[in-house]
């Protein structure tokens, strides 16, 4: 593990799944692997949890508005249920909380969890201990890790890593200036339709000039098996619960806790100089 003065955790985005293997993808085809929510229609409503304080209450809320205007999802705010220092996941929804986590080198996590390729249930939560400096704290960073994080639950991964490149002016693209960078961009929305709409299977997108290969397709249920408590109650927050460290190329890195039986913990990691 790297020396903490001397790296921050820009973001992390941590997937669990009951998968032995990830199949990871970014740039314009910006799904992780072919997870999704269940549902039987489109669109579909998905609550947030309001366990956020007043201050972030409109980047929440703002938030919640871009992503609805996607065709094939709705979010919904709704009164949290969770201990914002905790911020325990309930199913078939997002609990959304900050507070001041600590030193801990992060300014927002996503936490998934997954039931083959069907989302069950997410977290997200914001940094405060980062948001309350001079550096963090402004409307630019605070829409654009919300937006990022949120949009994380969906099954969207990042359209670009590269911090010191051109904006391509959506939230999924990571940035050391974020002005432009604080909202979906139509590449984001189209990417929901690669997701969720069996009609885009084998469409190219105008936008984003790749071909729908995802696996749209509506469920039969939107009821999911529960999953073994240690799992589905699994606080991620700190490091040492990140398990082993598999990969490291000294911009990103992945850890894996596994929870046997085909139940394991993904934590992505992307690392920005100070």
């Amino acid at each position: 593990m790297r020396n903490k003065s001397s790296f921050r955790f820009f973001a992390i985005f941590v997937l669990i799944a009951m998968l032995a293997a990830f199949p990871f993808s970014a740039g314009a085809t910006h799904a992780w692997g072919s997870y999704h929510w269940a549902r039987t229609a489109n669109p579909f409503t998905l609550k947030l949890g309001d366990n956020v304080n007043s201050t972030w209450d409109s980047y929440l809320a703002t938030t919640s508005s871009d992503w609805t205007q996607s065709t094939v999802l709705n979010t919904t705010i709704v009164a949290g249920s969770s201990n914002p220092r905790n911020c325990r996941a309930t199913s078939g929804m997002v609990q959304v909380c900050n507070s001041t986590y600590g030193s801990t080198g992060w300014l927002g996590v996503a936490s998934i969890w997954a039931s083959g390729n069907h989302i069950t249930q997410a977290t997200v939560k914001v940094n405060d201990t980062y948001f309350n400096t001079a550096t963090y704290n402004t409307s630019a960073w605070r829409n654009l890790v919300m937006c990022q994080e949120v949009g994380h639950t969906f099954g969207l991964n990042h359209q670009d890593e590269n911090f010191s490149n051109a904006n391509l002016n959506t939230c999924m693209d990571y940035t050391n200036s974020p002005g432009t960078n604080q909202h979906p961009n139509q590449g984001d929305y189209d990417q929901l339709l690669c997701i969720y709409d069996p009609a885009k299977n084998g469409v190219t997108l105008s936008t984003t000039t790749h071909t729908c290969t995802g696996t749209g397709h509506l469920d039969s249920t939107t009821t999911i098996g529960a999953a073994p408590a240690g799992f589905a109650n699994a606080d991620m927050h700190a490091i040492e619960n990140w398990g082993e460290k598999v990969s490291d190329n000294g911009k990103t890195a992945l850890f894996v806790r596994d929870f046997g039986n085909g139940y394991q913990v993904f934590t992505f990691v992307i690392w920005a100089s100070e």
